[in-house]
């Protein structure tokens, strides 16, 4: 594309991948506190998540409501964005 957008699916499915590895060595951490590979682990998963989820929110609208803006006429972005579901693709 002329504007290098990245494809929605494709970055869509980043941030399931890296969501579910977070959620996955959260429940790892509840009984190994102090295992220190996973921290670090957890604190990648969790960098790259959040640096995912503002380059979707920039080009497609919010997933979550850490990356949503008021626009200038106050109302929520995402509704004048498709909904995940109803994404056609790149």
């Amino acid at each position: 594309m002329a504007d290098n957008r990245p494809c929605r699916r494709d970055l869509r499915h980043y941030i399931d991948v890296v969501s579910f590895a977070a959620d996955d060595v959260k429940l790892f951490l509840d009984t190994h506190p102090d295992c220190r590979e996973a921290l670090e682990f957890f604190d990648d998963c969790q960098a790259k998540r959040a640096l995912a989820l503002k380059e979707y929110a920039k080009y497609y609208g919010p997933l979550t409501i850490d990356t949503a803006d008021l626009s200038e006429t106050d109302r929520w972005n995402w509704i004048n964005e498709p909904w995940p579901w109803q994404e056609g693709g790149c």
